[in-house]
């Protein structure tokens, strides 16, 4: 290595610590954080204030659970037991019993909501769409039996939403 070379290496050293030492004296990186802090400080705000304003939501969004209805009336779950085999959290349980005209139908389906997981296996395996996950996500229970829905309780979420539960179906049909 000849001298030359060696003076401009020491020279870039030096050269670099000083760079180094101002950065560090000025509070270079002080500085820059705080013209990104400046500059969304006097961006438009995207808060959503919760309570007077409601987020859009999906058709396909998995929130409170029901049981639906044929138009008839008839409860449509045929107790094939599906939605309870395939639950990872096993909060569904299902008793059947067999009714005169050979047909099966659920005496008792129970949802414990909190063990469910909110997966939505349960609604993906029932043939007939009897077990739903509604829109309602604004529920609350004081005690643990407060978040255990009933047979009947399921059956009147679904008799209350129908209509909602319905349209989204029909948008969620051609991806079925």
């Amino acid at each position: 290595m000849d001298a030359d070379s060696a003076v401009g290496l020491v020279d870039g050293k030096n050269m670099q610590m000083i760079k180094n030492f101002f950065k560090t004296f000025l509070l270079f990186e002080l500085i820059k954080g705080m013209a990104v802090t400046g500059r969304y400080f006097f961006a438009r705000k995207i808060t959503v204030q919760y309570p007077e304003e409601k987020t859009p939501q999906s058709f396909r969004f998995r929130g409170l659970h029901a049981q639906r209805r044929y138009a008839s009336g008839e409860e449509r779950c045929i107790g094939c037991k599906l939605c309870e085999a395939i639950c990872p959290a096993l909060a569904i349980k299902i008793e059947v019993a067999e009714r005169e005209d050979g047909t099966r139908r659920t005496t008792r389906y129970d949802i414990d909501l909190t063990k469910c997981i909110f997966c939505g296996f349960c609604e993906e395996s029932c043939p007939v769409d009897a077990i739903v996950e509604t829109r309602i996500f604004e529920y609350h229970g004081e005690k643990r039996g407060d978040l255990y829905y009933t047979k009947p309780m399921l059956l009147a979420l679904g008799g209350k939403y129908e209509e909602q539960i319905a349209k989204d179906r029909a948008a969620d049909a051609k991806y079925r």
